[in-house]
């Protein structure tokens, strides 16, 4: 027995002295590894973010793109809060689908080669059998997509929903405290953010079950296997196996699963990236009318229907037969009824529809073979609920439109009596231009069909929302503009279509009769009687 002596400082230091440049050496190298894996992460990161965020936003530009398209008919039914949350909520869906899920996928499955190809070079029998992994999360990625694509459908529809009510609820406003109607509006949103809370909680229990529940038992299926194939069937003669391998082995099999629960995790967000993609491209699959970029010499306005009939539906019809003719320079008043048709006739000949049977001319051209763009660039349209956009009056006068100056802009104005505005055109305008009275707010929408300077003019009740002193302003405005251009007026008053040059009385997609103010008042038929209705009402108001 020999007493142990310990080292000195010196004698520890000129042991390891040879070692030391090496020692110096790896540790360099090792931090030299991580900054260089530091830098490929952040470049990772970095590159797929930029890509993912590049894609969304050129996805989110088509189909906003596309949306300016689609057919006034595709928005009757489709509330604009669903449509929001396909431009918004699902593109950002998909963005996860770049970010997260497609790095996690491939840098774990050129993972999991690099392992499998390790495990083969060690044992070539047990790493075939742990091969049997691959088909068992394929399957279970089958049962899961089958079951969260139902989950993540009903949450894509809810969310749209909750939208919609969110944007409706906003709108209207006013009229939901007006009539107290808050508990039943707050009822309503409760209901189906309900319903999304309970697919969100579906969603949620079907992950738990698949994410660490499934790679548990994948991995203890594998760890038993390891033991028992060592411990036992692969034994050699002499008994003695290599406890090197066994350790590799099992350290490998252990390297393995860190990949796949980051593929498993991965799964709920591939669903439903797949399910927003799925709403998106549906989207960009309904049919829109093309941009043309081809332009029309300006019309004359010479329009005319003949036996024109159309339908919302397809089926109940809600113009019949509808023929007349509007000359160049004349001024078309529609009357009748709330649902006479008088709308309608306007829809069909902006081209917002497509009319069934008979047939719509301009100047001679049958406007279903007339590019629909072009033709409208010489149309322009006042709505009796003027639309604001939020930015400025001149922006809401000119539409961005580079060919409309500021002088015009000014003129438009000046021209239907918008003395304030036209001193003021940058005057901030806020969305729908909820801050200016209607009359102002109508008082815009006609200096901006004035400044596109239309061959057709459209009025849609356009004085129906306006005062009488203001009333008396725009008709004399409308004497000046109306010359030289066809005008079609929808009116409601009928002491402000005196001077058309054609009255056309329509009832139930009819026309019932038609003339001047003086020849229909001659005919004592349904205009008569109208027209006396409304007298004697202002006489006795």
């Amino acid at each position: 027995m020999y007493k142990a002596k310990a080292l000195t400082k010196e004698e520890v230091f000129a042991f390891y002295k040879p070692e030391i440049n090496r020692l110096l050496l790896l540790g360099g190298g090792y931090f030299a590894l991580l900054v260089v894996v530091s830098l490929f992460a952040y470049g990772k990161q970095f590159f797929l973010q930029k890509a993912a965020n590049k894609i969304i936003q050129i996805m989110r530009e088509d189909v906003f793109s596309h949306i300016q398209t689609l057919p006034i008919r595709y928005f009757d039914h489709l509330p604009a809060g669903k449509i929001v949350s396909r431009v918004t909520n699902d593109t950002e869906a998909i963005r996860d689908l770049y970010v997260t899920v497609l790095a996690t996928f491939v840098s774990s499955i050129i993972y999991i080669i690099g392992i499998f190809a390790a495990l083969f070079l060690l044992d070539v029998k047990l790493a075939s059998l742990c091969l049997l992994i691959i088909p068992i999360l394929i399957v279970w990625a089958i049962l899961y997509r089958k079951y969260a694509s139902v989950y993540n459908h009903k949450m894509r529809s809810r969310l749209s929903d909750i939208n919609g009510t969110v944007n409706e609820s906003i709108q209207g406003m006013p009229i939901i405290q007006a009539f107290r109607q808050e508990r039943e509006t707050k009822k309503e949103f409760e209901e189906l953010n309900g319903d999304y809370f309970k697919y969100q909680n579906k969603i949620l229990n079907l992950n738990a079950a698949t994410s660490h529940n499934l790679v548990a038992v994948l991995r203890n299926i594998a760890f038993t296997g390891v033991i028992w194939y060592f411990g036992g069937a692969s034994l050699s003669a002499t008994g003695i196996i290599s406890l090197g391998v066994l350790y590799a082995f099992v350290d490998y099999l252990t390297r393995l699963f860190s990949p796949i629960t980051n593929m498993v995790n991965q799964l709920a967000n591939l669903e439903q990236a797949r399910v927003a993609s799925e709403r998106v491209f549906e989207l960009l699959e309904e049919k829109g009318e093309p941009v043309e970029e081809e332009r029309m010499p300006r019309l004359k306005g010479n329009v005319k229907f003949d036996n024109v009939s159309f339908s919302y539906n397809g089926k109940d019809e809600v113009l019949k037969n509808i023929s007349f003719e509007a000359k160049q320079g004349e001024t078309v008043a529609l009357v009748g009824h709330t649902g006479s048709g008088k709308s309608s006739i306007m829809n069909v000949l902006f081209q917002f529809y497509e009319f069934e049977k008979g047939k719509l001319t301009i100047d001679g051209h049958d406007v279903k073979e007339m590019p629909k763009q072009a033709t409208r660039e010489h149309m322009g349209i006042v709505l009796q609920d003027p639309f604001l956009f939020s930015g400025t009056v001149a922006s809401n006068v000119s539409l961005e439109n580079e060919k409309i100056s500021k002088e015009r802009i000014i003129k438009a104005l000046h021209d239907v009596g918008a003395e304030r505005f036209a001193n003021n055109i940058n005057e901030e305008i806020t969305e729908k231009g909820s801050t200016l009275s209607t009359g102002e707010r109508q008082l815009i929408s006609f200096a901006r069909a004035l400044a596109f300077d239309p061959a057709i003019l459209i009025l849609d009740e356009a004085t129906s929302s306006i005062d009488t002193e203001t009333e008396a302003m725009i008709q004399q405005a409308l004497e000046v503009v109306k010359k030289g251009r066809t005008t079609f007026i929808i009116a409601h008053r009928l002491s402000t279509i005196k001077s058309a040059d054609q009255i056309i009385v329509l009832d139930r997609g009819t026309i019932l009769e038609k003339g001047s103010h003086d020849e229909l008042m001659k005919k004592r038929g349904r205009y008569y009687d109208m027209y006396k209705t409304q007298m004697e009402g202002n006489q006795s108001a």
